[in-house]
This record gives C-alpha cells, sequence and structure tokens, in this order.
C-alpha cells in the first residue's frame, strides 16, 4: 500500500506533463500549399502545451519540448508545419535544469518575455522562470535569463501565463497549496509590479472540486486568459492529461472588477471545450488563443490525441479552429473537429 500510496503521489507532482521527455522528437512537417483556400489539423504532429501570439505581422508559436524553448514564426497559421523554428534558449548544464514545460512568449512594455516551468537543481519541484528580450523581434536578439518569478508562498508551481488589462499586469499558474499537506492542483493569481515582479498576495481562483475536473486525479492547470468586451474569462484544464477525458473549463470575471479578488470570479460547471470520442479527439487541453489580424475571426490552438489512450506524451498535436461569441458575451468553442475534417483558413490568408 505504501508503495502504491508512493507512486500515485509521484503521478500527481508529474501533473500534466507526464510522458514529455526531456528531448521531444521534431514534429513531422505538415504541408499546407499557400494555394489552398482550407486546410487540415494537425498544425503539429508533435506540440505539447501550444501558446501563440501576434506581433508586427507574424504569429510566433511554442509548445512543450521537454529541453528548450522553441520559438516557430510564421504569416500564416495554417502554414506553422511549413515554418521552422529557432532554439532561443536551452538549460545549462550547471545548475542541471529538467522537465521545461508550458512556455509562453509575451510582449509587454516593448519588450519580449518567456515564462516556463521548469526544475532547478538544488529544488525537487517546479518553479516558473522568465527570460526578457530586448529586440522587437523575437527571433533576433539576445534572451537574457531574469531568474524565478518570485510568486507569493513559493510554492510549486507550472503553466505561467499573463495578461494586461486596464494598465494592470496580472499573472496565473496552477500550483499547490503547499509542498507538504495539500499537492492538488488549482489555480492562483497575483498582480505584477512589472513583468519580473509579483506584488500582493497569492489568490486561489479554483480547485478541482467537480465530478469533471477528477477524471484520474484532481487537477486543475494551464490556465489562459481571454478578454472580450467587458467580460475577462480565464480557461484552464480539468482532469488529469493521461486520461482521455482532459478538457477545458472557465472562470469568468467582470474586466472592470478587482480580479485580485476570488470573489469576483465564477465558474462554469461543465467543460467548455473537451475530448469527442465521435470525432476522434482525446486528451483536449492546454490552449491558447488568437484573432485574425483583420479582426473577423477568433481561433483557439489546443492540443490533443489523434487515439484513445495515449496520455500526456508526443502523440499530442496541435489543432486550430474557429469559435464565435454567444449573445451573452461568453465564448462559443463548439465541438472539436475530426483531423479528417477541412477548415477555411483563417481570414486574410
Amino acid at each position: 500500500m505504501k508503495n502504491t500510496l508512493f507512486f500515485l503521489v509521484l503521478l500527481v507532482q508529474l501533473g500534466c506533463k507526464l510522458g514529455t521527455p526531456n528531448s521531444s522528437p521534431t514534429p513531422t512537417p505538415v504541408v499546407v500549399t499557400d494555394t489552398a483556400t482550407t486546410f487540415k489539423n494537425p498544425l503539429l504532429t508533435v506540440g505539447p502545451d501550444p501558446w501563440v501570439v501576434y506581433s508586427d505581422g507574424f504569429y510566433y508559436v511554442m509548445h512543450t519540448t521537454g529541453s528548450d524553448l522553441r520559438i516557430y514564426k510564421t504569416a500564416k497559421m495554417s502554414l506553422l508545419g511549413s515554418s521552422t523554428y529557432k532554439s532561443v534558449w536551452s538549460p545549462p548544464a550547471t545548475p542541471a535544469t529538467r522537465d521545461v514545460w508550458a512556455p509562453e512568449l509575451h510582449r509587454i512594455n516593448n519588450r519580449w518575455y518567456i515564462y516556463y516551468s521548469a526544475v532547478v537543481a538544488p529544488r525537487v519541484n517546479h518553479r516558473i522562470w522568465v527570460l526578457e528580450n530586448e529586440s522587437p523581434d523575437p527571433m533576433a536578439g539576445t534572451w537574457v535569463p531574469r531568474g524565478q518569478v518570485q510568486l507569493p508562498d513559493d510554492s510549486w508551481a507550472i503553466d505561467g501565463t499573463s495578461v494586461v488589462i486596464n494598465g494592470q499586469q496580472y499573472f496565473a499558474w496552477s500550483g499547490w497549496e503547499n509542498e507538504t499537506t495539500d499537492k492538488t492542483q488549482n489555480i492562483y493569481l497575483c498582480a505584477m509590479k512589472d513583468p519580473l515582479t509579483p506584488t500582493g498576495p497569492r489568490i486561489r481562483l479554483s480547485q478541482p472540486t467537480l465530478d469533471w475536473e477528477k477524471n484520474g486525479f484532481p487537477v486543475n492547470e494551464g490556465p489562459e486568459f481571454l478578454v472580450h468586451n467587458d467580460k475577462t474569462f480565464l480557461i484552464y484544464s480539468g482532469s488529469f492529461c493521461g486520461t482521455d477525458y482532459y478538457a477545458l473549463g472557465q472562470l469568468t470575471a467582470s474586466s472592470t472588477a478587482d480580479l485580485t479578488n476570488a470573489a469576483s470570479w465564477k465558474k462554469t460547471p461543465t467543460p467548455v471545450f473537451g475530448p469527442s470520442m465521435a470525432n476522434g479527439v482525446y486528451g483536449l487541453g492546454h490552449n491558447g488563443f488568437f484573432t485574425t489580424p483583420d479582426g473577423k475571426q477568433n481561433w483557439i490552438l489546443y492540443h490533443a490525441n489523434p487515439q484513445a489512450g495515449q496520455g500526456c506524451g508526443d502523440q499530442r498535436s496541435i489543432r486550430m479552429q474557429p469559435f464565435t461569441y454567444n449573445p451573452d458575451g461568453t465564448p462559443n468553442f463548439g465541438q472539436p473537429v475530426p483531423i479528417t475534417q477541412l477548415l477555411k483558413r483563417p481570414s486574410g490568408e
């Protein structure tokens, strides 16, 4: 029983990245001709925890490799599979760094920042780290390590993300309440003084209390901000990603409310986007968003497995599809499309 309990605790500690090696294989190119009007998913055959940001005519995409930080650059998202990437940072041999997870690229105050999760010796558990680049082009310039993001309470933390609303920067992540008695993954938020410096207390926004969030293990992780009109949404992944039932949940707040007050946020009781066994989409989660440059369409970027039982490994591929908003302003993600379905390329391509 003790060995079984130890193994279960270890699995919880690994969280959504179980099976992600320290060296991820290079994705098989997904070819879409620039003259085509449609495309099929996946965009990349390997790409856990995808993230996308648009700046100065280009989309920049990152995903978990386990071993380094890679940026893809493309003018057209449907052509991501034929773009090239640049490895902008690899961890030094000393101190030992491993399990580099969920990188995100953010443009804040005319500088680029990459937030990522990693284990750095002598620690045995994850923290969130940040790099900074002054170049207008994140593929150029020098990426300077700025150390650990010193989050309040300094506990296990992964999947950091950020947003600026009404001039205030906020930071959200998945973490443990503490590292001794409560290792359930929750969603936390704090305000930021600047892109490198948290300020104020750690606020717990969500715990995995709903049945759909408890498949495999109770997990809330992978938070991502989505701002629309007067509402701020925090879309997160629920359940253990080793199951086929990994899915997206939603927290909602008024953008004018005090976002550091947990009472400002309301949780949707059911998943807002999840797997579809009928469409051959399993373990769907850890997403990003983008709006086409012409402002006409909104798209969700996410990872999923093509077959049942593939867990948290390198079978997770990057997919995208458009979404809309309901009359009440909440996002409507619909159903995940099968990889056999042709989709119209994003507006403007």
